[in-house]
């Protein structure tokens, strides 16, 4: 059996933020009423700090986890994406609260072997969707809290079983391991509430908890990046690397400083059972720690441990011990048009292996067409896809899968694109599978997407400049 040798790169961290000083003015003429010379000042100083801020922030939105930083880092749960990174979403304004709105739903055709060319692929008519409202607001000078809340519809518009997806596994259904399909999410996939404290300059200590929730483990999850959102399938690594953005029972403390942050977390270990529609019993048994660095507005970096008790049902004795280590990078190519990229490594040790994953996704905006793909190696054993009889020694399977794609905006109303799109995933058997599987089963899926449009930040910057050169 082939070798396959992961290589991970040493992330340089590096952080970019230098502090900026003002002057004091020069050729200041003598004025008969001095005593509004500090005022015409601090006036000029904050016009020059808000039109800094309003730049560097896209028009003031800041991070739901720091007044410092721009809401375009913020990943899923209190991970960070590219500081480039644009944002689809609908957003009001209060005079005290921002509150956002976001979302997706694949109306689709799944065939997951189109040829039929083993005994294991199936196929359906499903929507995958989710939704988010979120909403923060100042405390004080310095303080930020926050409240994100996320729903899912997948256990009625996909079924309780999931949708179906060649060599996937993870969680149960019916006392069974759920194997060659997707689990649909919880309806409650987040409610949770965050509150950040600046304690100087760049300088942020915060406090997140939820039920549900996600700990600081893994990068963004998949629906939350930007070179996976084209993609209506959770990749085969999602178990190795981004599981855990669904937990019932969460609390992470993170310290920032500049562009570098360590997050701890302390959660519930078990994945959500297959009652979609409650909450499951916190526990809090499980523990992680990730390090997070952006060394550029275009570059996300992490790496993170987790030491996670009992995680699936159907092996309640498995502890797992995950690590994944990631870089994004997003790079705007026009107003409309960007490429990113996400790699990730990630890895499960339990019951006496360590068991790998890989994967590269990439997404090219050009206007209104996408062109998209993803590739992943994932080993597994054959506890995990539920066949020791067959091979009662569980032994690993290397599987490789690649997907290419493509999607094409059709119309936009009332900033809500309408996507027309297709896929198809050729995905590379191992071959003690082969009989099972077939050799190289092709996957094939066509969907209408509706998702938030881009947001457009010009026009109301523009206003914003306006206004702070007329106060």
């Amino acid at each position: 059996m082939r070798k396959y040798i992961m290589i991970l790169a040493v992330f340089a961290f590096a952080t970019a933020a230098s502090a900026q000083q003002m002057d004091h003015m020069q050729h200041m003429q003598k004025d008969t009423t001095p005593k509004k010379m500090p005022q015409q000042h601090d006036h000029a100083k904050m016009m020059v700090e808000m039109q800094h801020d309003t730049t560097k922030h896209s028009m003031g939105m800041t991070s739901q986890f720091s007044l410092d930083l721009p809401m375009n880092r913020d990943g899923s749960g209190t991970s960070w994406g590219p500081d480039e990174t644009p944002m689809y979403m609908y957003m009001v304004h209060g005079k005290k609260w921002m509150h956002m709105f976001h979302g997706s739903f694949f109306a689709r055709y799944n065939k997951q072997d189109l040829f039929n060319k083993g005994s294991r692929g199936a196929s359906q008519f499903d929507v995958p969707n989710w939704f988010m409202y979120m909403a923060q607001r100042k405390v004080g000078s310095n303080g930020l809290f926050a409240i994100n809340t996320m729903f899912s519809l997948d256990a009625f518009t996909v079924g309780g079983s999931g949708y179906p997806l060649l060599y996937q596994t993870g969680e149960s259904y019916q006392g069974n391991k759920v194997v060659d399909r997707q689990h649909p999410h919880d309806l409650f996939a987040e409610l949770s509430v965050a509150y950040t404290q600046r304690v100087a300059r760049n300088t942020d200590i915060s406090l997140s908890v939820g039920m549900p929730g996600e700990p600081a483990l893994g990068p963004p999850v998949f629906m939350h990046r930007l070179s996976a959102m084209n993609n209506p399938d959770a990749p085969l690594s999602h178990h190795y690397a981004d599981a855990t953005h669904i937990t019932f029972g969460t609390a992470t403390l993170g310290f920032r400083y500049k562009n570098v942050k360590l997050e701890g977390s302390i959660f519930t270990g078990r994945e959500p059972d297959e009652h979609r529609y409650d909450f499951d019993k916190p526990k809090f048994d499980s523990y992680s720690v990730r390090l997070s660095v952006n060394p550029s507005k275009e570059w996300a970096l992490q790496v993170s441990n987790g030491w996670l008790k009992s995680p699936e049902e159907a092996e309640p004795n498995d502890n797992v011990n995950r690590f994944t280590a990631s870089a994004i990078h997003t790079k705007m190519l026009g107003e409309n048009s960007y490429v990113a990229t996400t790699l990730v490594y990630g890895q499960n040790r339990h019951h006496g292996k360590t068991q790998p994953a890989i994967l590269l996704e990439n997404s090219l905006q050009l206007n209104k067409t996408a062109i998209y793909g993803r590739y992943e190696y994932v080993q597994k054993d054959a506890g995990e896809m539920d066949l020791e009889a067959t091979f009662p020694g569980d032994p690993n399977f290397n599987i490789n899968a690649i997907t290419l794609g493509t999607n094409r905006i059709l119309t936009t109303i009332k900033q809500t694109n309408l996507t027309l799109g297709l896929q198809a995933t050729l995905n590379a058997s191992p071959k003690a599978l082969r009989p099972l599987y077939g050799a190289a089963p092709v996957g094939f899926q066509v969907y209408l997407r509706i998702t938030p449009s881009l947001m457009k930040m010009g026009g109301s910057k523009r206003k914003m400049d306006h206004d702070m050169m007329n106060m």
